[in-house]
């Protein structure tokens, strides 16, 4: 005999089976968005983190939240909608902006610079294809690393053309496309190359062609002049508190740093970039294609980083496609594990932050593994011991620490080269800081920045020797460097 089949009731069974599935998926997902906020806790109450962050999971944001303050002057908390300069994360709407008129025909990739900017260098710019300027291959000199540019040029403002034939018209450094070197002048061309061809400015374009089609309201130029709410100051920590970041023009970064968002509007710019609203699949394959890979593994495609991830407590590796953007004031990252349609989103708006071990640990969460907790600054601990003491009561205690609690304190080299370039600069104690420098190249003989600093250091006292011989250390493990290069051409001359 037959049994009835009641479809009401396997209708129920399946409702109430969803309704548990979707309660046990918000569980977990409860649960990963508290370790989260603990784990983003410990880097603000340390001092590493002043920000905003937003974390999805396959697609659905689990986790958004500010810590700190957007200004310190009127006490005004950081929230998910804060406006954050982010600096090269502009670049990947650069790219965007370039592949949608290389899809339309008006932009060639293997068209050459010369094509689309007749005013720009003959010999140079008929070299250069829109390809290698994308990939950072061009061989153009990068502006933001010409000596004391920063110094001396970044309060200033520049009409675009007046600007390229000033800054980004140098000799090339190598022959185009038989390198990788990241570059911000490349950048600022592409920014150019958008304007001749449209015919508009860059930000009239970017609006047109990506914000006003997602909604992004909260995301444009940052003129300084503009009056914009809710948008951040920006902050440089110091060991003696927070300073306001050094003025810098936004005629400047243009088309390669000079965007404002807020997490909220990068999660709107990373859910589109799963669709064809404003590239084809095709197009969208050669942004996310890594054109150079370095020996250890990380790519760069148009505007974005590319490198294979390995999942937490498993063989298997996932595609991150990451950027970060570092400007005045302002450290940013975005990072999208696109397997898993997850997302990482992180501004700070007190220089720079330790933005990739945060991701890091947010990914640990996500996979359900254990994190890494941050580390406290080794460097503001023996700050306070050379302001109270000395300078060799704070070497004793580095080692002591070292010794003894390694895992507790932050032991990059990065850590006392910030130390000496305080003592330097900031409080102008000279022999301290090359002490520091020196410490910094003992413990750490590989890090060429290391001798670097401590070769500055000898300038400032007048010991042109030691200046040398400590540039040219730094040469010989970056051979890169081009502040040695400089340095070590204007110590030669003067001798």
């Amino acid at each position: 005999m037959k049994r009835s089949f009641n479809s009401s009731w396997v209708a129920a069974l399946l409702i109430v089976l969803f309704i548990l599935f979707a309660f046990q998926n918000y569980g977990y997902s409860q649960d990963k968005a508290q370790k989260i906020d603990e784990f983003m806790q410990i880097y603000h109450d340390y001092g590493l983190f002043n920000g905003t962050v937003m974390v999805a999971e396959g697609g659905k944001v689990i986790y958004k939240k500010g810590f700190g303050l957007a200004d310190m002057e009127w006490n005004i908390p950081n929230k998910p909608d804060t406006k954050f300069r982010i600096g090269s994360i502009t670049k990947q709407f650069t790219s965007m902006l370039i592949l949608q008129l290389v899809a339309e025909g008006k932009v060639k990739l293997d068209g050459k610079l010369s094509d689309y900017l007749p005013y720009y260098r003959k010999d140079t710019g008929e070299k250069v294809t829109v390809h290698q300027l994308l990939s950072h291959t061009s061989g153009i000199p990068s502006y933001t690393s010409l000596p004391k540019f920063m110094e001396d040029v970044s309060r200033n403002p520049y009409p675009v053309d007046v600007f390229i034939k000033k800054f980004c018209s140098g000799d090339l450094e190598f022959e185009p496309g038989s390198k990788f070197v990241y570059n911000n002048s490349g950048y600022f061309l592409l920014g150019a190359i958008i304007e001749e061809v449209t015919g508009k400015k860059y930000e009239e374009v970017l609006k047109g062609r990506i914000l006003e089609p997602l909604g992004m309201k909260n995301t444009g130029y940052d003129h300084s002049k503009t009056v914009i709410n809710n948008r951040a100051a920006g902050y440089e920590k110091t060991f003696d508190g927070y300073v306001n970041s050094p003025y810098l023009d936004m005629s400047l970064p243009y088309s390669a740093g000079a965007l404002y968002s807020t997490v909220e509007d990068l999660y709107v710019w990373d859910q589109a970039l799963y669709t064809e609203k404003l590239l084809s699949k095709e197009m969208k394959e050669l942004m996310f294609k890594p054109h150079h890979t370095s020996s250890d593994g990380q790519g760069y495609g148009y505007g974005w980083g590319i490198r294979e991830r390995e999942i937490p407590d498993s063989k298997e590796k996932t595609t991150s496609i990451s950027h970060g953007g570092g400007i005045n004031g302002f450290s940013t990252l975005i990072e999208r594990l696109v397997d898993y349609k997850h997302l990482i989103v992180l501004f700070n708006n007190t220089g720079g932050a330790p933005l990739g071990s945060m991701s890091t640990g947010i990914i640990n969460i996500l996979f359900n593994n254990p994190y890494t907790p941050p580390k406290r600054s080794i460097a503001e601990k023996i700050y306070k011991t050379i302001l109270e003491k000395d300078v060799d009561a704070a070497i004793k205690q580095y080692h002591e620490l070292k010794k003894e609690h390694e895992k507790d304190y932050d032991f990059r080299p990065t850590e006392l080269n910030r130390l000496g370039y305080q003592l330097l600069r900031e409080n102008k104690i000279i022999k301290d800081a090359i002490e520091i420098f020196k410490l910094n190249v003992e413990v750490h003989p590989k890090y060429a920045n290391g001798y670097d600093s401590l070769a500055e250091a000898y300038m400032d006292k007048g010991d042109k020797q030691l200046a040398i011989k400590n540039y040219a250390k730094s040469l010989e493990l970056d051979p890169n460097n081009r502040n040695a290069v400089e340095m070590l051409n204007r110590l030669f001359k003067e001798k």
